[in-house]
């Protein structure tokens, strides 16, 4: 392989340096986090039921209610956004996520997920 010529140089230079300034793929400190502290805020209408254990609800059908505490903090979210969009169907759950904004929704997983 040959050295580049004097006058390819600042030519291979400027495409580093375009190259370098072009925003890459989001990275971690990009992406939106949650806030276990506010999590406890905005968690009164989830504790009712999510916070007594085997608790069963009898709305529109009696079904126990899931354990969500220690679940990742990725599958809460994605489940809360799941029920706001319909794509999962309770009532009860989709009228609550149908509330949450995406920040509560963020909130709300990273207070869930540091449980035990």
């Amino acid at each position: 392989m040959r050295p580049l010529s004097f006058t390819a140089r600042p030519v291979a230079a400027l495409a580093l340096m375009l190259a370098c300034a072009l925003p890459g793929p989001a990275r971690a400190a990009d992406t939106p986090q949650g806030s276990a502290d506010a999590g406890r805020q905005k968690n009164a209408a989830c504790i009712g039921c999510h916070g007594i254990v085997d608790y069963k609800a009898s709305f529109p059908e009696v079904y126990r209610v899931p354990r969500i505490g220690g679940q990742s903090a990725g599958y809460i979210a994605a489940a809360l956004h799941a029920y706001k969009k319909g794509d999962r169907r309770h009532p009860t759950m989709r009228g609550v996520a149908q509330s949450l904004s995406d920040q509560d929704i963020l909130d709300l997983a990273a207070l869930y997920s540091e449980q035990k």
